[in-house]
């Protein structure tokens, strides 16, 4: 009898998998070493960071139930050394030291959407696929993108497109869905393309799809990724030792430009100008190791798709402040 219970390793290709063992290798290779992978989805970086540094412990994070489950069965073969909390990111503070950590010596960020959710039809984050409207990460809390569409006022549903999906037609999106809803609840992704499709000139159709700005602002809104990361991303930094090192893999422009922002602010001098010595106090914290952001090369874009949008940065922590 076979195993109904999908494969994970089957399920998910780590995206820039060599580049992040590169990267995080000075970090991790002592014993006793701690890194947190913040958004464990199922377990493919984890897994190769700890059968390459048998003396490293991963904390692994993640708010969907079903990930941490697969994870779990991926990792096993690791025991103890590789630790799985079912929490957002932004509670990687609490993670660390429930698992019996004061710091870190590395953090992995794979943003976005995972593998698992992209190709489960009925969790609604694929316009490409109709089924019901939820988008949560998490099943058992929050509300679901079918309630956003349902109750937001049409100013709401225009900010929520312009500043998550950087949506140029948000306006004209929100005007259609709160005219369609009063005719019918847009509970199914099928429905709320269809409105979109109709909403939007023949000339955009051509040039991309309506959905792909829209359904990526309502699964940004649905599990407050922004805002989360905004939370998450210091608070790491603020964990890992001297000489940790820092990875973060972003697949939209939004939180791209988080992460370069909150780096670079970490990786300046504080010094003020003019002053003839730089003062121990005022050096940076931080120093970038990678130019930019990295992106996948054609191999692996053409292997693996889901490696196109990828952006990579890095840092390693230089100083630790008193």
């Amino acid at each position: 009898m076979t195993d109904p219970t999908p494969d994970p390793a089957a399920l998910h290709t780590p995206v820039l998998l060599e580049r992040c063992l590169e990267l995080f290798a000075p970090a991790v290779s002592r014993p006793g070493a701690v890194m947190v992978d913040a958004t464990l989805g199922m377990g493919g970086h984890s897994e190769a960071l700890l059968g390459a540094h048998p003396g490293l412990t991963i904390i692994g994070l993640d708010r969907d139930p079903e990930a941490l489950e697969l994870a779990g069965r991926r990792l096993a073969p690791f025991g103890d050394r590789a630790i799985r909390v079912h929490t957002v990111y932004d509670g990687i503070r609490e993670a660390v030291r429930a698992a019996g950590f004061d710091r870190i010596d590395a953090v992995l960020f794979d943003l976005g959407v995972s593998s698992l959710q992209l190709d489960e039809a009925d969790r609604g984050f694929a316009y490409a696929q109709d089924a019901p409207l939820d988008m949560r990460m998490d099943q058992s809390a929050g509300v679901t993108a079918a309630e956003v569409l349902a109750e937001a006022p049409e100013g709401r549903l225009r900010v929520i497109f312009e500043r998550y999906g950087e949506e140029p037609l948000a306006g004209r999106y929100a005007r259609a869905i709160v005219a369609a809803r009063q005719e019918a609840p847009i509970d199914r992704s099928g429905r709320l393309v269809d409105v979109l499709q109709a909403a939007t000139p023949a000339a955009v159709r051509d040039q991309r799809h309506p959905a792909k700005r829209v359904f990526q602002a309502l699964r940004v809104e649905v599990n407050g990724e922004l805002a989360a990361l905004e939370r998450a991303l210091p608070a790491a930094l603020d964990l890992l030792n001297e000489g940790g090192r820092a990875v973060v893999m972003s697949y939209q422009s939004l939180e791209d430009r988080l992460v370069k922002r909150e780096l670079a602010a970490r990786s300046r001098s504080t010094a003020p100008a003019g002053l003839p010595v730089e003062l121990p106090e005022h050096r940076p914290e931080f120093r970038l190791l990678t130019r930019g952001a990295e992106l996948a090369g054609d191999a692996e874009r053409a292997r693996n798709p889901r490696a196109i949008p990828v952006r990579l940065r890095a840092a390693e922590r230089l100083r630790v402040p008193a």
